[in-house]
């Protein structure tokens, strides 16, 4: 089940600012299992309950390694008020998560190591280019659109602002489900 190329040049589709997360572990000591693996875990539960509950802001996502040591995710989420939201919802994992860790910190640190950075960028501040390839990252979370919509040039589409609206069209939702498929 991979996804298909997209044959020719693509852009994201997305509009006004983008909200970036990036967020990870390393691995200090593979010794540590018990200290570092819940943290592993905790991961891809959270963003299976994001993926249960679309409301909460989560565009997508893209799960990387930078090394055997070094994992983490690249986000995209609706807004910074839905991410801070999420981060501090008594009914939502992260929480819990983030409490069990706390505890156990003092213990876990030399284990494992904890870190995130957060990007709102505005609208003139992004753009990409896929060049037959299945979406991915910011294409994946907003939908592709085919390059000349948005101009040829890295400039072009840098320059590129929305009408405002965020519409959706069979053209913004290219490489993403329509809404409600699945459902």
């Amino acid at each position: 089940m991979f996804a298909k190329p997209v044959p020719g040049r693509m852009t994201a589709a997305a509009e006004g600012d983008v909200v970036v997360l990036l967020i990870g572990m390393r691995i200090n000591h593979f010794r540590g299992v018990h200290h570092w693996l819940p943290v592993l875990a905790a991961m891809p539960r959270m963003l299976r309950e994001l993926g249960r509950y679309k409301d909460r802001g989560l565009l997508g996502h893209v799960l990387l390694t930078g090394s055997p040591r070094t994992y983490y995710v690249v986000q995209y989420w609706e807004s910074k008020e839905k991410l801070y939201a999420y981060a501090a919802a008594p009914d939502m994992f992260h929480r819990r998560a983030w409490a069990i860790i706390n505890r156990k910190e003092k213990k876990s640190r030399q284990h494992v190591g904890l870190w995130h950075e957060t990007y709102v960028v505005p609208e003139g501040g992004y753009e990409s280019i896929y060049a037959d390839m299945p979406p991915f990252g910011l294409g994946a979370a907003t939908g592709v659109l085919p390059i000349a919509s948005r101009g040829r040039r890295a400039a072009d589409r840098l320059a590129h602002r929305s009408s405002g609206k965020k519409k959706k069209t069979a053209a913004t939702t290219l490489g993403r489900p329509a809404e409600g498929a699945g459902e």
